[in-house]
């Protein structure tokens, strides 16, 4: 079979199938279940990278991680967010807003994916900074912005304008620091929080 199937894919796997089930979730209605779909796929993009990292791959299996890693996060990170918010707000300038989004997600995971396989050419270990905000910080974001938005019944209806901030912020070339194991577990309490704030705010819907 096409591809490579060890034990070091299988978490991009599993968040690319958890951001597909979201984007089927704002189809059926079901806002919850798709930002929850979100911060899920968040989760297995946080650690796919170190699990990666415990095997001894060759060439062709690193440069295979990078582009599924990057195709998975265009599906959770790009499509589904866009869904979601356009699910909230409908109309022509929602769309194009939420369009622009994905291209930027697009644009930025193709730059990221030939600015990876340029420093793996050159040096060993994994990278110290981002260059523009990383699209997967969209599964944090979304889920904590829509779900404060809830919990305090507040309206939906202009979210797409923070959609276009986020958008701006994957191509514009501003240095951000890689969290290492202190930040990613600053991340986890935040997702955390998220989740509740998620779960508690579409109560009201």
């Amino acid at each position: 079979m096409i591809g490579f199937y060890n034990y070091t894919v299988i978490l991009t796997y599993i968040g690319m199938i958890s951001g597909f089930v979201g984007i089927l979730s704002v189809f059926n209605g079901n806002l919850k279940m798709a930002l929850i779909c979100l911060l899920v796929a968040g989760l297995c993009d946080m650690f796919d990278g170190k699990i990666a990292s415990t095997m001894k791959r060759t060439k062709s299996e690193k440069r295979f991680g990078i582009q599924i890693d990057s195709l998975s996060d265009l599906i959770c990170f790009g499509v589904l967010p866009a869904l979601i918010i356009f699910s909230c707000s409908k109309g022509i300038l929602p769309m194009f807003i939420c369009a622009g989004y994905v291209l930027c997600a697009l644009i930025r995971l193709a730059w990221f994916n030939v600015d990876e396989e340029q420093r793996q050419d050159s040096e060993n270990g994994s990278r110290e900074n981002y260059l523009g905000l990383p699209v997967t910080s969209s599964a944090i974001l979304i889920p904590l912005f829509l779900g404060t938005l809830l919990t305090f019944h507040l309206v939906l209806d202009y979210s797409y304008w923070f959609l276009l901030l986020i958008a701006l912020a994957f191509i514009t070339p501003f240095p951000l620091k890689k969290p290492h194991t202190l930040g990613k577990i600053l991340l986890i309490l935040i997702g955390i929080v998220t989740l509740v704030v998620v779960v508690m705010g579409c109560r009201f819907l």
